[in-house]
């Protein structure tokens, strides 16, 4: 990493007077463990507990099995100390192994309290004198490195590859090893995700020596969010990043977080930072200069090992926060993306299968991608050695670069506390809302400082008691901006003039989504403090208490489990139950739940499922004409279906409603909504919409758009007549409908309708084309999703 601190910086650090301790030395001696010897011919090996070598064809190890490998590490070497942090979703330790020097694990709080003064350098004094006790501190402290791993739980390669990690750290005398321990404090999370580790191992095992060996789960493999669990770091729901963000994030502080995943097998055999373009503008140029700096060395240096077919500066970008905490926390995070197998078993690629990803060919070096993989087999061996050999790599930098990683790390915060100038931002004034609590909750859960100054006005604004300010001038300024302000992302276009989809989405505005105003300042502040008040908001619903059900595919879908975890845990009046293919097809459902959610997924997928021959019989076919008849059955006799997202275009198609999507199959260079928020107006005397804002938002990603039609389906006559339709939000006409993220072809779904009911028999068809309860995030239309589901 570039050394960038200042002369004056770097000669106090040579001449720093190693008799004069800060007071927080010896912090850490009361937690201090009686110190060890190892033996390391005692140091057990992976192997010997598991019965296998991570890495081997067809093994996979239990999270009791890893559990117990690291217990047995902490017990026979004093390089490693073991802990749970915490439970997980499915009630199972969440756990993390701290690895360093045994000196170093003596003095942890010690060091702890170095990352937390260089992380806020207005603790160390003002401006003049923060220099010399920045540099004292850097001197003597240690690059701290967060490996998480395992967080998507079919991406197996990497929580195995945790306990080869582990082990050659608390085993090893190669000086190349005992560098690392001496100059960093290794953070190590063997899963994310520990819930998913036996939901795979079960899985795969199951089917192992059968066709469908190597096939994913037909369930999430987080009990609520699947791969959405690492779409979670700045709103927090979910309860492994809780842990991750309270216990590890927000205590360590760490410099480098490396996060390990797999990508698809066809691809490049490697990914590493940089990012491709966009990045985030709120993400410092420091952090992206060492994430650049430090994955390219990366590439070079496994490059010169003879490692093939390695990527950078393509695919993934760094756009939105959901993914980056630590790009906010002054620390960057270096994604590693190795090729799959078939969960643990072998593959074997031809040359002429490998297939572009965005910024690259697999087929020709180029100067983002090389050397050429020439195909051939391909195992989880190689994926645990592609991951394993990365993370000593990194290590390795980590630890030749200690000072430089600690200057440039103090060098952010510094920037980050300094005074705002004139025209700059200072801060966000958030005036008191229902839904203010929950976006307050979040903005404090990732370290951001709020003051209640009480009443004030700015430029002639009055604000009222309860008003919140946030300012910039403070080191987690940035998340606060990142998810205060509207987002515009640019206009990416290919060579062809095709527009470049993001990684993720383009808008994470949480004021939108959770309809809080909020109001930039520019002006500087000089408000009062007095002792600080919390403002709360709800956003819970209680109903009747009857069962409401949720249609659930053998196709795992994460709108689902979203759903579900909004009703369980922000709408905890509103029982539900999981209705399946088998359950749906037999009928007579009115007689059981008034209400049936169908979540956001491909009309294909909720008509057939998978195919034959692609898993085992009884998760073969989807709803079918079955399933169909059945719903109608449910609707006539008076109950009340409402289809997300996707999911509406299954419904206007199976029941011929006189509704027509009109950007069905219209090309992306005409219209393109990839995840943005976007203006709807709402017909606020109908019961769907009581409550709510004559104007709202809608969470809109490959979503369909209404028009009333005559005819429904291609030339099919429709049964339901258009006068049994009723429109309650539709885009303005008159209007821009973006207000933050990305929309191409805007004009053309000016005036058209976003939000429908329609009348069948006894029943009603409601109709959402966005997600109304979007990650949990988008409080903002959760009135419109439950009234829906109230509906009587």
């Amino acid at each position: 990493m570039s050394r960038r601190t200042t002369l004056q910086l770097l000669l106090i650090a040579a001449f720093i007077f190693q008799s004069a301790p800060l007071a927080i030395a010896g912090a850490a001696r009361n937690e201090t463990r009686a110190p060890r010897s190892t033996s390391f011919a005692q140091i057990p090996t992976p192997d010997e507990i598991l019965g296998f070598r991570p890495g081997d064809d067809r093994k996979l190890a239990s999270w009791n099995q890893v559990l117990t490998y690291f217990n047995k590490l902490d017990q026979a070497s004093d390089r490693v100390k073991f802990e749970a942090l915490g439970r997980s979703t499915m009630d199972v330790p969440f756990v993390m192994a701290t690895i360093s020097a045994p000196e170093n694990l003596s003095r942890l709080e010690e060091y702890k309290k170095i990352q937390q003064l260089l992380a806020d350098p207005r603790k160390l004094g003002a401006p003049g004198f923060r220099e010399r006790k920045a540099a004292e501190l850097i001197a003597r402290g240690k690059t701290i490195v967060l490996i998480t791993c395992g967080i998507h739980s079919t991406e197996v390669g990497s929580y195995l590859s945790s306990m080869l990690i582990a082990h050659r750290l608390a085993s090893s005398n190669e000086p190349e090893i005992q560098e690392i321990l001496r100059n960093t404090i290794v953070l190590l999370v063997p899963s994310l995700n520990p819930d998913g580790v036996d939901i795979v191992k079960n899985w795969y095992d199951k089917t192992l020596g059968t066709p469908y060996e190597g096939t994913d789960p037909p369930e999430l493999y987080h009990k609520y969010v699947g791969h959405d669990n690492n779409r979670d770091w700045y709103a927090f729901p979910q309860v492994a990043t809780k842990i991750t963000v309270d216990k590890i994030h927000n205590v360590w502080h760490p410099q480098i977080v490396h996060d390990i995943h797999q990508q698809g097998a066809s691809g490049s055999r490697l990914f590493l930072p940089p990012y491709m373009a966009p990045v985030e503008p709120n993400v410092p140029k420091r952090l992206v200069d060492g994430y650049s700096e430090l994955g390219n060395w990366m590439a070079g240096q496994l490059r010169a090992r003879g490692f093939q077919g390695i990527t950078t500066n393509s695919t993934y970008d760094a756009w939105t926060p959901a993914r980056a905490y630590s790009h906010y926390h002054a620390g960057v995070r270096m994604l590693s993306e190795t090729a799959s197998a078939r969960i643990a078993s072998p593959i074997t690629i031809k040359f002429e299968e490998l297939r572009s990803r965005e910024g690259y060919d697999p087929q020709k070096e180029s100067d983002k991608f090389g050397p050429v993989w020439p195909g051939g087999p391909w195992n989880l061996r190689d994926i645990t050695r592609y991951m394993t050999t990365a993370a000593f790599i990194l290590l390795q930098h980590a630890s030749q670069n200690r000072e430089g990683w600690l200057s440039e790390f103090y060098q952010i915060g510094n920037e980050a506390v300094r005074p705002r100038r004139r025209g700059e931002l200072h801060a966000f004034a958030i005036p008191p809302a229902e839904h203010v609590g929950p976006l307050l909750t979040i903005l404090e859960s990732g370290g951001v400082e709020i003051d209640y100054p009480g009443a004030f006005s700015v430029n002639k604004r009055k604000y009222q008691q309860g008003t919140a300010v946030v300012r910039m001038a403070q080191p987690y300024g940035s998340f606060a901006k990142a998810l205060l302000e509207t987002q515009r992302y640019p206009d990416l276009r290919d060579a062809s003039g095709h527009p470049i989809p993001p990684y993720d989405v383009t808008a994470h505005t949480l004021p939108l989504l959770m309809d809080v105003p909020v109001d930039p300042i520019y002006t500087r502040l000089a408000l009062p403090k007095p002792k600080p008040e919390k403002q709360v908001g709800g956003n819970g619903v209680c109903g009747d208490g009857a069962r409401r059900a949720i249609y659930k595919s053998h196709v795992p879908s994460m709108d689902e489990g979203w759903t579900r975890w909004v009703l369980e845990n922000q709408a905890k009046c509103l029982f539900h139950a999981s209705l399946q293919d088998a359950l749906l097809r037999r009928g007579n459902l009115y007689e059981e739940f008034p209400t049936i959610i169908v979540p956001d997924q491909a009309p294909q997928t909720i008509l057939n499922g998978y195919r034959t021959g692609a898993m085992p019989p009884q998760f073969i076919g989807g709803m079918g004409e079955e399933g169909v008849n059945a719903l109608r059955e449910f609707v006539e006799q008076g109950g009340t279906l409402i289809f997300l997202n996707r999911a509406s275009d299954f419904a206007i198609e199976q029941f011929k409603l006189p509704l027509r999507n009109v950007v069905a199959g219209v090309p992306r260079t005409d219209f393109f909504v990839p995840g943005s928020i976007l203006r709807i107006e709402l017909d606020i005397s109908h019961p769907i919409a009581k409550g709510m804002p004559t104007e709202s938002i809608a969470w809109a990603e490959d979503s369909p758009v209404f028009e009333v039609v005559s005819n429904a389906g291609a030339g099919t006559k429709s049964i339901v007549p258009a006068s049994n339709v009723r429109v309650i939000g539709r885009y303005p006409a008159n209007k821009d409908p973006l207000l933050s993220g990305w929309l191409l072809g805007g004009n053309s779904i000016r005036g058209k309708a976003a939000l429908v009911e329609v009348t069948l028999g006894k029943g009603r068809i409601i109709l959402f084309g966005f997600r109304p309860q979007y990650r949990a995030q988008s409080l903002a239309t959760y009135p419109l999703f439950f009234n829906a589901i109230t509906r009587q």
